[in-house]
């Protein structure tokens, strides 16, 4: 299956059970923007990365290639003036060249061409603005719930090993932006869900058996016996760290 098809089936799973992005994230990033700027969100999937910024009153160029995640975003933030919506890619956004003062990148920077993204972000942005590449990493030996998390997914996942965002480690992504490498910043986040919201996590993942598949049924079951296990007054604690990776992209091509 193509990447960019990937979470055509878990669009509203996606919406419901993904965790959100720390406010000092997003404060951090809209601290030095000028006046009037204009921040790309590639691979914005449903908008809930793009979603903090435009309720702030920014200006966002959402560009997402799957077509019913990007009908979610336009659907929940097509109200705010500053938001457009845009069916290109990160090798291929559709932006104006030198037009963006931020690109913001959530969850999906492992499924690009590194090399063809790259381009495509040098020529999009404006001089020196920087990209921001964001990551809630799950943590998953935090507790003893997020430990027997990730024994199922190890047991019920279908290419977990493969597609798992943790494979790319920080020296690839220091290359993407170019010599002068990138910073790390890392925040605090969490989710308490109750059973339908974990299950919509679980479900959210597209490298988990999806609802027709012969597993899918025993994986809801044994997830149940996981939440019965761990829940506290009918929720269980989602613990991540929150990833930024943020730099301008050097002229040199790495």
């Amino acid at each position: 299956m193509k990447s960019t098809e990937r979470f055509s089936n878990r669009v509203d799973a996606y919406d419901k059970g993904r965790p959100r992005y720390p406010a000092a994230l997003v404060d951090a990033l809209a601290a030095d923007l000028p006046a009037g700027a204009v921040i790309a969100d590639i691979g914005s999937g449903t908008g809930l990365l793009s979603q903090p910024f435009v309720e702030r009153g920014l200006q966002v160029r959402a560009v997402e290639p799957n077509e019913p995640m990007r009908r979610a975003a336009e659907a929940s933030l097509g109200r705010h003036p500053g938001f457009v919506s845009l069916g290109g890619t990160a090798e291929a956004s559709g932006l104006e060249s030198a037009s963006v003062d931020l690109i913001i990148v959530g969850q999906a920077f492992h499924w690009f061409n590194r090399a063809a993204a790259r381009r495509e972000f040098a020529r999009i942005l404006k001089p020196s603005a920087p990209v921001a590449l964001v990551w809630n990493d799950r943590l998953s030996e935090s507790s003893p719930f997020m430990v027997d998390y990730e024994a199922l997914l190890r047991r019920f996942g279908t290419d977990y090993a493969q597609v798992e965002h943790r494979n790319l480690r920080p020296a690839q992504l220091s290359r993407f932006f170019g010599e002068q490498g990138c910073r790390l910043r890392v925040f605090d986040n969490a989710q308490w869900l109750d059973w339908d919201a974990l299950q919509a996590r679980l479900d959210s993942s597209s490298y988990v058996p999806e609802a027709s598949h012969p597993d899918h049924a025993p994986m809801l079951a044994h997830l149940r016996q996981l939440f019965d296990r761990h829940q506290q007054e009918g929720r269980v604690r989602f613990d991540y760290d929150t990833l930024l990776y943020l730099a301008p992209l050097s002229r040199e091509t790495p």
